[in-house]
């Protein structure tokens, strides 16, 4: 998995920008069933957003290094607050151009 250039990531941002999560982190951290949760999230789409709630016992930041490294393919493009932004391009097709790819 090659890792997203910065001018990438920013288009990325840039397209994260108006999405809901659609995935909610609690109580018990990333689990396989949160995994499998943004699997499923990736089969109809490129692009998610994940939120931590308030009782969950990891880091935002460490959530996203566990979701992208148990998940292949998913890049962590972005955390803010308690929400990070996951990208997996299409393996078919891909439905998100990334500038310079």
């Amino acid at each position: 998995m090659k890792p997203l250039t910065s001018k990438q990531r920013a288009h990325v941002r840039k397209l994260a920008h108006h999405l809901k999560p659609l995935v909610l982190i609690g109580s018990d951290g990333v689990t396989p069933a949160v995994l499998e949760a943004v699997l499923e999230a990736f089969n109809t789409r490129e692009l998610i957003k994940v939120k931590l709630q308030e009782s969950a016992p990891v880091e935002v930041r460490d959530a996203a290094n566990q979701i992208a490294s148990g998940i292949e393919d998913v890049h962590s493009v972005q955390t803010i607050g308690k929400t990070m932004v996951l990208f997996r391009p299409h393996p078919d097709k891909p439905e998100i151009r990334l500038p310079g790819a």
